[in-house]
């Protein structure tokens, strides 16, 4: 077992296998500052969106969340969309699972300099009990959830450019 786990692991190291959160972190820098702007309509779920987003630059990049003047990278982020939508229905019509859509439109400036914006979308799937309605802690789960997809899109946008900036 020893034997094809190490032939599997150098085959992937001899081919240059880089995982995609080292090359986005290339990009992203070591700092990152996260602004995101506070919805109106919906001020709680943007709370709930920049608490997502800071954890997920600390938790699987390293990164560290900084003042504006001190990052590599800036991050203006507004809340572009949510919505519920019923995925599974019992055999008597009720909404058991529901799949949330989260859109956030990313406005960045990274460590290079490069300047951009993109609008991205994350999913999360949840069941429900038959013949009731999503709870406040059910729904604020699934747009952080959603959100962290979200945001893992945006990473692999990054990664991408990280790529390509290597290849010049």
């Amino acid at each position: 077992m020893r034997t094809i786990l190490l032939i599997l692991l150098f085959f992937i190291v001899g081919c240059g296998y880089r995982p995609s959160a080292q090359l986005a972190r290339n990009v992203i820098g070591e700092s990152v500052y996260v602004y995101v702007a506070i919805s109106r309509s919906d001020p709680q779920n943007t709370v709930l969106i920049k608490d997502a987003i800071q954890t997920a630059f600390v938790d699987r990049y390293g990164s560290k969340i900084t003042s504006r003047d001190e990052a590599d990278t800036v991050l203006n982020v507004s809340l572009a969309g949510v919505d519920f939508n019923p995925l599974v229905y019992d055999a008597n019509g009720y909404v058991i699972s529901y799949r949330t859509v989260a859109k956030l439109k990313i406005d960045y400036v990274l460590s290079s300099g490069e300047r951009g914006s993109i609008v991205t979308s994350g999913e999360y799937d949840f069941p429900i009990e038959a013949d009731s309605i999503i709870s406040d802690t059910r729904r604020f789960e699934a747009i952080r959830y959603a959100s962290i997809d979200a945001i893992d899109e945006f990473t692999a946008v990054v990664a991408i450019k990280g790529l390509r900036q290597e290849q010049k």
